[in-house]
């Protein structure tokens, strides 16, 4: 495929006359081919006209035929084969088999949104029939069930060039709750944007969706990004990036004159509490699972676990020995763009020269023209770390702070101080979650997923998942990124009181022709009324 460098509206190549961007191989120090145009308040206009023209259709077609194009979209990206692979490749950095493995990913989550959308349920109907003699006055037929909110601005990410960018989880949910969508690709990978893109508006005309319906806009400027926000055609925004990135697309769109909800995935450490009976019991297994968990994919995941919490014993010492000794030996990995390994160096830089904080970095050499950053442990007592509230500030990439603790009364306080996150994990016996029951039910206010003897990096895509957590990792604790439950986001409830039959949508008739699941007065069932 040879990548054109505009951006596409309504299934077409659109030029925006304005300034280009190109995007820079982190691995190789090259600057690839070809020039993308910037995107401009015009493309922005025509983009959220055209969505809003398709949204009249779009959200009454069936869900059989969304669930169609859904699947539609897979099979064209996985046509693209090794192109778009080495493309990925070439702007990200990311090892090909790591982007296969995400490629498949990608094509799985639109998947699993087709087979629920197909199967039905998710809409909530609810259906309260009418009780016309009961008194003192007549109860009327209440039936409700959720619908689309409309168009979707979504900002692809720079750390999943695949999975969480033009095709990834925000656009197959909102897609698959019948809203059209509009991406800013990311300018980290802006041709493997144009190429997904490209393979979605070939799956709207294979199953004849309305071309309205996607459309994704090419840029590297704050101009676009809030363009977007602020359209009054936008309806929701799905986003995966920084705190600053996110706050700032999020306080734009609650200042608009009819606010929207900004679905924002932010900043976290993902804590991770070490109780005595698995240090004692795991010493090595646990350091070494820790140093591969921070190191993977350079550190480089929403879950990366930036702070490690134990209390100080000859244990302890010497899991933290270990790990320190690991982390010397990693080596040195490239990171996805030079301003990401920048943020890095800064940070770990802050963190090493806080008094009372012990630094031990990768012992190899990291190759700035191949945009490489060092692995990074740090140590230091849980006093110094309750006075230096800036050792809680994330720092993106292959870094961890290991606190010890003089007793679990310290340990809870600094659980107590932590702010929102996506995750916490708990590494111990059944006589230490019975022992530290109190930690626990700390961290539950705290964060969206628990682990218990694990590690957070790597997200389950299932029902059950939940990728999200209080505020800052998050701007809505009760939403999800990851799982079929993302899907709510992009709905809205709709109660049609005293409708007839021929007036509803078939998931509120008498007759439950989709055979769905729906609470009738009060009681689960598939039966027909």
């Amino acid at each position: 495929m040879r990548l054109h460098g505009k951006s596409i509206i309504a299934g077409q190549p659109v030029e925006s006359g304005l300034t280009t961007f190109r995007a820079y191989g982190p691995a190789s120090g090259n600057i690839l081919e070809p020039a993308f145009e910037e995107a401009g308040a015009e493309l922005i206009d025509r983009a959220l006209d055209a969505a809003e023209d398709a949204f009249i259709i779009f959200r009454r077609i069936t869900s059989e035929s969304r669930a169609a194009f859904l699947e539609q979209i897979g099979e064209e990206i996985l046509s693209l084969g090794d192109t778009l692979i080495e493309r990925a490749n070439q702007e990200s950095g990311l090892p090909k088999e790591r982007l296969t493995g995400e490629r498949g990913r990608t094509i799985n989550q639109l998947k699993m949104f087709a087979a629920l959308i197909r199967e039905g349920s998710w809409v909530d109907a609810r259906i309260d029939r009418a009780i016309p003699d009961r008194q003192p006055a007549p109860k009327p037929d209440i039936r409700r069930m959720l619908a689309p909110l409309g168009s979707v601005a979504v900002f692809g990410a720079s750390n999943f060039p695949l999975a969480f960018s033009v095709a990834g989880g925000d656009t197959a949910s909102a897609l698959a709750a019948g809203c059209p969508v509009v991406v800013k690709g990311h300018p980290a990978h802006p041709g493997t944007s144009e190429m997904v893109a490209r393979a979605i508006a070939q799956a709207a005309a294979a199953t004849g969706m309305p071309a309205g319906i996607f459309s994704m806009l090419q840029g590297a400027g704050h101009e676009l990004s809030l363009g977007l926000v602020k359209h009054r055609h936008t309806r929701a925004v799905g986003f995966t990036g920084s705190l600053r990135a996110g706050r700032a697309l999020f306080d734009a769109a609650a200042e608009r004159p009819v606010p929207i909800p900004v679905y924002a995935e932010m900043g976290s450490i993902n804590p991770v509490f070490l109780l005595p009976g698995a240090v004692r019991q795991r010493t090595t297994a646990l350091a070494e699972g820790l140093k591969g968990s921070i190191t993977l994919g350079v550190g480089q995941f929403c879950t990366n676990p930036g702070l490690t919490v134990g209390l100080m014993d000859e244990h302890m010492k010497s899991f933290v020995e270990t790990l320190t000794e690991l982390v010397a030996d990693a080596p040195a990995g490239t990171m996805l763009t030079r301003g990401i390994l920048d943020a890095y160096d800064e940070g770990i830089r802050r963190i090493g020269t806080t008094e009372g904080v012990k630094k031990v970095q990768s012992r190899h050499t990291a190759d700035l023209a191949r945009t490489q950053a060092r692995a990074a442990v740090f140590t230091v007592d849980g006093e110094t770390w309750l006075q230096n509230p800036h050792l809680s500030e994330e720092v993106f990439g292959p870094s961890s702070i290991v606190v010890s603790c003089d007793s679990r009364q310290e340990m809870e306080a600094i659980a107590r101080g932590l702010e929102g996150h996506l995750t916490a994990t708990i590494h111990g016996t059944e006589e230490d979650l019975a022992e530290f029951k109190s930690l626990i039910e700390i961290l539950e206010d705290k964060v969206g997923r628990l682990v218990f003897n694990g590690f957070p990096t790597g997200v389950e895509v299932c029902a059950s998942m939940h990728h999200g957590g209080p505020y800052p990792a998050t701007t809505d604790p009760r939403s999800t990124s990851v799982g079929t439950a993302a899907i709510l986001r992009f709905a809205r409830p709709v109660c049609y009181q005293g409708f007839p039959q021929s007036a509803l949508p078939i998931e509120l008739q008498d007759s439950n022709q989709r055979g769905i699941w729906r609470l009738v007065d009060d009681q689960l069932t598939r039966d027909d009324l």
